[in-house]
Protein backbone atom coordinates (compact mmCIF):
# COMPACT_ATOMS: atom_id res chain seq x y z
CA UNK A 1 0.00 0.00 0.00
CA UNK A 2 1.80 3.22 -1.05
CA UNK A 3 2.57 5.64 1.59
CA UNK A 4 1.23 9.07 2.37
CA UNK A 5 2.98 12.29 2.51
CA UNK A 6 0.88 15.63 3.51
CA UNK A 7 0.85 19.32 2.30
CA UNK A 8 -1.40 22.23 2.76
CA UNK A 9 -1.23 23.99 -0.59
CA UNK A 10 -3.72 26.82 -0.72
CA UNK A 11 -5.69 28.08 -2.58
CA UNK A 12 -7.67 25.34 -4.69
CA UNK A 13 -9.83 23.12 -2.38
CA UNK A 14 -10.88 19.55 -2.48
CA UNK A 15 -14.27 18.50 -0.93
CA UNK A 16 -13.73 15.77 1.96
CA UNK A 17 -15.62 13.35 0.11
CA UNK A 18 -13.82 13.26 -3.08
CA UNK A 19 -11.19 13.55 -1.15
CA UNK A 20 -12.08 10.12 0.60
CA UNK A 21 -13.35 8.76 -2.76
CA UNK A 22 -9.62 9.17 -4.25
CA UNK A 23 -8.36 6.73 -1.50
CA UNK A 24 -7.04 9.67 0.72
CA UNK A 25 -7.76 8.95 4.32
CA UNK A 26 -9.36 11.79 6.27
CA UNK A 27 -10.40 12.04 9.79
CA UNK A 28 -10.47 15.39 12.14
CA UNK A 29 -7.76 15.72 14.57
CA UNK A 30 -6.96 17.17 17.93
CA UNK A 31 -6.84 20.99 17.50
CA UNK A 32 -8.46 21.49 14.33
CA UNK A 33 -6.34 19.42 12.44
CA UNK A 34 -7.03 16.65 9.78
CA UNK A 35 -5.18 13.49 10.58
CA UNK A 36 -4.10 10.97 7.41
CA UNK A 37 -3.25 7.33 7.32
CA UNK A 38 -2.24 5.96 11.04
CA UNK A 39 -3.24 9.27 12.81
CA UNK A 40 -0.56 11.69 11.37
CA UNK A 41 -1.21 15.28 11.31
CA UNK A 42 -1.75 16.71 8.27
CA UNK A 43 -0.70 20.00 8.72
CA UNK A 44 -2.92 23.40 9.27
CA UNK A 45 -4.07 23.49 5.92
CA UNK A 46 -7.08 21.23 7.30
CA UNK A 47 -9.46 22.74 9.34
CA UNK A 48 -12.33 21.27 11.38
CA UNK A 49 -15.78 22.66 11.22
CA UNK A 50 -18.39 21.42 13.59
CA UNK A 51 -18.42 17.61 13.37
CA UNK A 52 -16.56 17.85 10.07
CA UNK A 53 -13.91 18.90 7.89
CA UNK A 54 -14.08 22.15 6.16
CA UNK A 55 -12.53 21.94 2.54
CA UNK A 56 -9.38 19.98 2.02
CA UNK A 57 -6.43 21.18 0.29
CA UNK A 58 -6.38 20.05 -3.55
CA UNK A 59 -3.21 19.36 -3.98
CA UNK A 60 -1.74 16.48 -1.94
CA UNK A 61 1.85 14.49 -2.18
CA UNK A 62 1.58 11.22 -2.45
CA UNK A 63 4.30 8.82 -2.85
CA UNK A 64 3.11 5.64 -4.83
CA UNK A 65 5.49 3.11 -6.39
CA UNK A 66 8.71 5.55 -5.75
CA UNK A 67 7.09 8.05 -7.21
CA UNK A 68 6.12 11.24 -5.38
CA UNK A 69 2.85 12.99 -7.28
CA UNK A 70 2.70 16.60 -6.11
CA UNK A 71 -0.67 17.59 -7.89
CA UNK A 72 -3.45 15.62 -8.31
CA UNK A 73 -6.73 17.64 -9.03
CA UNK A 74 -9.77 14.97 -8.32
CA UNK A 75 -13.53 15.95 -8.70
CA UNK A 76 -16.96 15.29 -9.91
CA UNK A 77 -18.13 16.08 -13.20
CA UNK A 78 -21.77 17.60 -13.85
CA UNK A 79 -24.27 16.25 -15.91
CA UNK A 80 -23.75 18.08 -19.08
CA UNK A 81 -19.76 17.80 -18.32
CA UNK A 82 -20.27 13.80 -18.56
CA UNK A 83 -22.70 14.20 -21.98
CA UNK A 84 -20.04 16.43 -23.50
CA UNK A 85 -17.08 13.86 -22.40
CA UNK A 86 -19.59 10.84 -23.62
CA UNK A 87 -19.47 11.98 -27.14
CA UNK A 88 -16.09 12.18 -27.62
CA UNK A 89 -15.08 8.36 -27.22
CA UNK A 90 -16.57 5.63 -29.17
CA UNK A 91 -16.09 2.38 -27.46
CA UNK A 92 -18.20 2.12 -23.40
CA UNK A 93 -18.70 -0.76 -21.57
CA UNK A 94 -22.75 -2.24 -20.93
CA UNK A 95 -23.03 -3.82 -17.29
CA UNK A 96 -25.79 -5.97 -16.95
CA UNK A 97 -27.07 -9.18 -15.30
CA UNK A 98 -27.28 -12.18 -17.14
CA UNK A 99 -27.92 -15.06 -15.82
CA UNK A 100 -28.15 -14.29 -11.78
CA UNK A 101 -24.40 -12.82 -12.54
CA UNK A 102 -23.16 -9.23 -13.51
CA UNK A 103 -21.75 -9.21 -16.51
CA UNK A 104 -19.59 -6.47 -18.13
CA UNK A 105 -19.22 -6.08 -22.55
CA UNK A 106 -16.99 -4.06 -24.11
CA UNK A 107 -19.23 -2.02 -27.27
CA UNK A 108 -19.21 0.65 -29.30
CA UNK A 109 -22.17 3.14 -28.99
CA UNK A 110 -23.46 6.81 -29.91
CA UNK A 111 -24.95 9.14 -27.79
CA UNK A 112 -28.23 10.09 -29.08
CA UNK A 113 -29.91 13.62 -29.73
CA UNK A 114 -31.76 13.12 -26.39
CA UNK A 115 -28.71 12.07 -24.53
CA UNK A 116 -29.58 8.40 -24.41
CA UNK A 117 -26.81 5.73 -25.24
CA UNK A 118 -27.44 3.79 -28.19
CA UNK A 119 -26.09 0.46 -28.51
CA UNK A 120 -25.83 -1.85 -32.35
CA UNK A 121 -26.06 -5.94 -31.70
CA UNK A 122 -27.58 -8.90 -33.38
CA UNK A 123 -30.98 -9.52 -32.43
CA UNK A 124 -30.46 -13.17 -31.54
CA UNK A 125 -27.68 -12.44 -28.88
CA UNK A 126 -27.62 -12.87 -25.13
CA UNK A 127 -27.39 -8.93 -24.61
CA UNK A 128 -30.62 -8.18 -26.25
CA UNK A 129 -32.67 -11.48 -24.49
CA UNK A 130 -30.51 -10.22 -20.90
CA UNK A 131 -31.02 -6.16 -21.03
CA UNK A 132 -34.55 -5.31 -22.86
CA UNK A 133 -36.85 -3.83 -20.17
CA UNK A 134 -33.82 -4.05 -17.39
CA UNK A 135 -32.05 -1.39 -15.57
CA UNK A 136 -28.25 -1.26 -16.32
CA UNK A 137 -25.39 0.66 -16.27
CA UNK A 138 -23.31 1.88 -19.43
CA UNK A 139 -19.30 3.12 -18.52
CA UNK A 140 -16.69 4.81 -20.67
CA UNK A 141 -13.81 6.34 -19.71
CA UNK A 142 -10.55 8.07 -21.38
CA UNK A 143 -7.07 7.72 -19.58
CA UNK A 144 -3.58 8.87 -20.30
CA UNK A 145 -1.60 6.65 -17.65
CA UNK A 146 1.92 8.39 -18.47
CA UNK A 147 0.40 11.61 -17.19
CA UNK A 148 -1.89 9.54 -14.32
CA UNK A 149 -5.42 11.05 -15.18
CA UNK A 150 -8.59 10.69 -16.99
CA UNK A 151 -11.92 10.55 -16.65
CA UNK A 152 -15.02 7.94 -16.42
CA UNK A 153 -18.72 8.76 -17.15
CA UNK A 154 -21.47 5.93 -16.13
CA UNK A 155 -25.16 6.30 -17.18
CA UNK A 156 -27.44 4.14 -15.28
CA UNK A 157 -31.11 3.61 -16.67
CA UNK A 158 -33.69 1.24 -18.29
CA UNK A 159 -32.72 -0.71 -21.62
CA UNK A 160 -34.93 -0.64 -24.11
CA UNK A 161 -34.87 -2.86 -27.77
CA UNK A 162 -36.22 -0.02 -30.12
CA UNK A 163 -39.00 -1.19 -32.15
CA UNK A 164 -40.48 1.94 -34.05
CA UNK A 165 -40.01 1.40 -37.57
CA UNK A 166 -39.36 5.36 -38.32
CA UNK A 167 -36.86 5.39 -35.67
CA UNK A 168 -35.17 2.05 -36.40
CA UNK A 169 -34.54 3.54 -39.99
CA UNK A 170 -33.33 6.75 -38.49
CA UNK A 171 -30.41 5.04 -36.53
CA UNK A 172 -29.75 3.00 -39.51
CA UNK A 173 -28.74 6.06 -41.10
CA UNK A 174 -27.32 7.93 -38.20
CA UNK A 175 -26.95 5.73 -35.32
CA UNK A 176 -23.83 3.23 -34.46
CA UNK A 177 -21.91 1.04 -36.93
CA UNK A 178 -21.25 -1.93 -35.51
CA UNK A 179 -17.68 -3.31 -35.28
CA UNK A 180 -18.87 -6.99 -36.65
CA UNK A 181 -21.20 -7.39 -39.58
CA UNK A 182 -24.62 -7.69 -38.13
CA UNK A 183 -27.36 -9.45 -40.98
CA UNK A 184 -30.03 -9.27 -38.54
CA UNK A 185 -28.60 -5.92 -35.93
CA UNK A 186 -31.17 -3.98 -33.60
CA UNK A 187 -30.88 -1.07 -31.89
CA UNK A 188 -30.73 -1.16 -27.75
CA UNK A 189 -31.41 2.12 -26.15
CA UNK A 190 -30.36 3.48 -22.76
CA UNK A 191 -32.11 5.95 -21.01
CA UNK A 192 -30.17 8.79 -19.13
CA UNK A 193 -31.73 8.35 -15.81
CA UNK A 194 -28.69 8.85 -14.09
CA UNK A 195 -25.32 10.29 -15.19
CA UNK A 196 -22.37 10.83 -13.19
CA UNK A 197 -18.91 11.13 -13.59
CA UNK A 198 -15.19 12.30 -12.12
CA UNK A 199 -12.53 13.67 -13.26
CA UNK A 200 -8.73 13.12 -12.09
CA UNK A 201 -5.79 15.01 -13.01
CA UNK A 202 -2.07 14.60 -12.05
CA UNK A 203 0.75 16.30 -12.82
Amino acid sequence: MPSELSTAVPPRTLAPRAAASSGITVAAGAGGRGTGSGGRPLGSGFRARGQGLSALPLVIARVHDGLVLHDVDFHALGRQACLRLLGRVPVGRIVYTRRALPAVLPVNFRLDADSSVVLRTSAGSDLVRAVDGAVVAFEADEFDAAARSGWSVVVTGRAALVTDPAERARLARRGPESWMPLPDGVFVRIAPDLVTGRRLSGM
